[in-house]
């Protein structure tokens, strides 16, 4: 209950009939797009960005929780909500690593909170990683994708100043695509600067 009261606290927070770009980009453009590509008989079969889920490991953890805590402060900035604090599962004695020991950060972000996200990473995050040439395209089989960061501090929100530590980061995008095919397609459109292959 507590949950969807917060939600609609930060629904309300915004201004009235307030639509992200990327949002209104994917009803106007890209929906007619896929349409059209695919073939599909009814806009209801167009892919869709279900959500996208931020993880960020923190190695350090194990040995300092304000480690973790500073890591999970800096994706509550970067993502524009909370984050949480993830645990280990298991004893894993290679590792000095013991079961509900924090080792990482985490943040699943849908509706208008995904969209900004979205939009911040490519227009603005993706293009300040040094010497780069466009994202992988491995997809996972079933329509979903993850982008694998090397450094948090591409994001804007990370105060440099401070010296922050560098953790890598996994973004996953979550689609309705029944095909990575599809899947492809729909972030392409977005504007996910997926490498160009050279034939």
């Amino acid at each position: 209950m507590a949950k969807k009261k917060n939600e609609a606290a930060e629904v309300q927070a915004l201004p009235a009939g307030y639509v992200p770009t990327l949002k209104k980009v994917f009803k106007e453009e890209i929906t007619p797009e896929l349409k059209k590509q695919f073939a599909y008989t009814t806009v209801m079969q167009v892919p869709r960005l279900v959500k996208i889920t931020i993880n960020e490991g923190v190695g350090d953890g194990t040995q300092d929780k304000k480690v973790v805590e500073e890591a999970a402060e800096e994706l509550t900035l970067i993502a524009g909500q909370k984050a949480i604090i993830t645990y280990s599962k298991k004893d894993i004695s290679n590792f000095k690593l013991r079961k509900k020991m924090p080792i990482g950060t985490k943040v699943t972000l849908r509706g208008v909170k995904m969209y900004e996200f979205l939009e911040k990473l490519i227009r603005v995050s993706l293009p300040r990683i040094r010497d780069f040439n466009g994202i992988a395209e491995k997809f996972d089989g079933r329509g979903n994708y993850t982008l694998g960061l090397k450094e948090q501090i591409i994001f804007p929100e990370i105060d440099m100043d401070k010296n922050p530590k560098i953790h890598g980061m996994e973004v996953t995008f979550v689609t309705t695509a029944k095909t990575d095919e599809e899947a492809h397609a729909l972030l392409k459109a977005f504007g996910l600067p997926f490498k160009k292959h050279n034939n």
